[in-house]
């Protein structure tokens, strides 16, 4: 180790994260530089490198911050567990998704013939995860005379395994991007907050030929008035606490960015 340790600069070039995240680490106490150098400035020992390598691994494998604060809390477990824990996560991980690359083959290939999709094979690629019972009916009601619902009907009617793979890839990848910016403390009128959420209308636009700014209003609000909503963008282990009012707020932020 460094006489002196490491700073909060060189741990974030390190470890490829922002020094506004590390802040955000310590100030809920997930993880906090343990000694201080001759100079008074407070920094991370090999023992806290070793902690943010856990935080990391456990984020990417998809845990929320209060869950992973549970998991190192634990006295019970040594690094050596952990490692042995992290490995098992991944290994499993690594197995759900060569499963999912075998059915995507397979679909593929199935529509490639000509074969028609169920829609229990256009689901099969999310894992499991199923819209809840009635939902179908609800939105159709809700949407059904707008003609975005109907553009989206039209739209999706085509979609096959490989197009529904792609959307879920790109929603993997948005509530990445989410997470990461509630992390580093960042408000809802933030400018990348409100990117994110411009990206997310245009993302819609997509699957209903256009979602205009009271459109996209009229959604977000659902994830707030409608919990079930969040689940389709955010899937449950990685929601917390305002998040659904987080997006709701910067919609509305970048709506009026916008001047809508």
């Amino acid at each position: 180790m460094n006489s002196s340790g490491y700073s909060v600069g060189a741990v974030a070039g390190l470890a490829g994260i922002t020094v506004r995240t590390l802040h955000h680490y310590d100030e809920i106490g997930l993880l906090s530089p343990s000694e201080r150098t001759a100079a008074g400035y407070r920094c991370y020992t090999e023992s806290d490198l070793d902690r943010l390598r856990h935080i990391l691994c456990y984020r990417e494998l998809g845990f929320s911050l209060d869950a992973i604060a549970a998991i190192v809390h634990d006295p019970g477990a040594d690094a050596l567990a952990h490692l042995k824990k992290q490995r098992a996560m991944l290994v499993e991980r690594i197995e759900r998704l060569q499963r999912m690359v075998v059915s995507v083959d397979h679909v593929t290939e199935a529509k490639e013939l000509g074969m028609s999709l169920t829609p229990e094979e256009k689901l099969e690629v999310f894992g499991g995860y199923t819209e809840p019972a009635g939902y179908a009916e609800w939105a159709a009601r809700q949407w059904g005379d707008t003609p975005e619902w109907q553009a989206g009907q039209e739209i999706t009617k085509s979609f096959g395994k490989r197009e529904w793979a792609e959307a879920e890839r790109v929603r993997e990848e948005w509530s990445g991007q989410l997470l990461s910016i509630m992390d580093s403390g960042a408000r809802p009128d933030s400018v990348e907050a409100m990117d994110l959420l411009e990206r997310h209308r245009l993302l819609l636009g997509q699957f209903m030929g256009e979602c205009r700014y009271e459109m996209h209003l009229n959604l977000t609000a659902l994830y707030v008035t409608e919990p079930g909503q969040l689940g389709f963008l955010v899937r449950e282990p990685d929601q917390r606490p305002g998040m659904a009012e987080f997006i709701r707020d910067a919609a509305k932020a970048n709506a009026e960015r916008a001047g809508s």
